[in-house]
């Protein structure tokens, strides 16, 4: 068996990503490693998310990567993204994933949002 550990984005666009993920429920810590860029890491959870600045000589940010979390109420946090002004790709709807909706981020990536099963 496999888990997933580490996701690393990179943008031009690190603040307004980290407030993005943060309002999916992340906590993130921003620091540096040795020389490398300051950068966020998220804190808690089973995998950890980084939002990277963008390379040198890279203008434009990867969007094709799709991304998926499990959300506590998917109603509420579509509710909040919406007042945001976040764009909703599509609005919750039970599909055969469970209680799902997809959003973007400000790179322009689809993030599903699964509302987490009862436990």
């Amino acid at each position: 068996m496999v888990n997933l550990n580490l996701i690393v984005i990179k943008t031009d666009k690190l603040q307004e990503q980290s407030e993005f993920y943060s309002d999916l429920g992340f906590q993130f810590d921003y620091h540096r490693h040795g020389n490398g860029p300051y950068h966020y890491a998220s804190i808690g959870g089973n995998a950890v998310l980084e939002i990277y600045p963008l390379p040198k000589g890279v203008i434009t940010p990867d969007h094709t990567t799709r991304l998926g979390f499990i959300v506590e109420n998917l109603n509420l946090t579509i509710q909040h993204l919406t007042h945001k002004g976040i764009k909703i790709i599509s609005e919750p709807a039970q599909t055969e994933w469970g209680y799902t909706a997809i959003v973007q981020d400000f790179d322009g990536r689809k993030i599903e949002l699964t509302e987490e099963k009862n436990k």
